[in-house]
């Protein structure tokens, strides 16, 4: 199959309206009326519910329509079959779900949830889609093409750079690295987490944090947001300083990004560095 380009990716705004109308139906009215039976854990603090389950099952097919000869990753079908994350290495392009993110607040009633995708091909993020159910907003890139939400451009972050952000580093990932982050706290203005990583990338697009850094790299925690952050100049890197690739997730141990290549160097040497 020939590679997909930015003008071939489906209609961005199309892409938004899917995602949003299959999230009305199959997430927001669950919210907060979950029974203790559709809540269960996946493994020891990776929660999974009914709605997970029932927006990527009807997600997916019509993804898989929008674009013939796609791939699909889906969260809930690497949980049941860890090697469908291996399609991200395919030279065709791929849909990457991730039905419900921050799905642990979801289950206890808190409003910082969302459910996004991403579409990859040949290791390169070209577009990525976050819909917030509650505020009703949608935001979204496409490579080259700008990143928009709640129907504005977006514009690369203004604000002063203070070096805010986000530490999601603990029990994921590597040990070592996690107690290098935590012993150095002090050296960047620390943000409380959300503990929904679709929205702290939108923090980040907005300008609220200038950082953010994950010890966890599943590709659909990521690659939405990704797309976005990239489309307004930000930079997006393994901490062993590649780039942002959604394939290596299986080897990678944390992903920071920046709103731009300095604020990545700067936090990477403050956070990770030999000193």
């Amino acid at each position: 199959m020939t590679a997909t380009t930015a003008a071939q990716v489906p209609e961005a705004g199309t892409v938004a309206k899917l995602l949003r109308e299959i999230a009305l139906v199959e997430v927001l009215p669950r919210f907060r009326q979950l029974k203790s039976h559709e809540i269960r854990e996946k493994s020891p603090g990776d929660f999974v519910t009914v709605a997970d389950e029932a927006m990527e099952a009807a997600l997916a097919p019509k993804l898989a329509a929008l674009l013939p000869g796609s791939l699909l990753v889906g969260e809930e079908d690497c949980a049941r079959d860890p090697s469908i994350i291996r399609r991200l290495a395919s030279d065709q392009p791929v849909w990457v779900i991730d039905p419900v993110d921050g799905t642990a607040n979801f289950a206890e009633g808190k409003e910082e949830f969302c459910t996004m995708m991403a579409l990859v091909e040949r290791d390169q993020v070209l577009g990525g889609w976050i819909y917030d159910p509650v505020t009703d907003t949608t935001s979204y890139a496409v490579k080259g093409e700008g990143a928009w939400s709640g129907g504005k451009r977006l514009a690369p972050p203004m604000t002063p750079n203070q070096y805010r952000g986000i530490l999601a580093v603990g029990s994921k990932g590597d040990r070592e690295t996690a107690q290098k982050v935590q012993k150095r706290r002090d050296r960047v203005q620390q943000v409380k987490s959300m503990r929904c990583a679709g929205l702290e990338y939108l923090r980040l697009a907005r300008g609220e944090v200038d950082f953010l850094m994950f010890s966890g790299v599943m590709p659909w925690d990521h690659a939405p947001g990704a797309a976005i952050v990239q489309e307004l100049g930000g930079y997006v890197g393994y901490f062993n300083a590649d780039g942002y690739r959604p394939s290596q997730a299986e080897t990678a141990t944390g992903i920071l990004a920046a709103r731009d290549r300095a604020t990545w160097d700067e936090v990477h040497r403050r956070m990770l560095g030999a000193d």
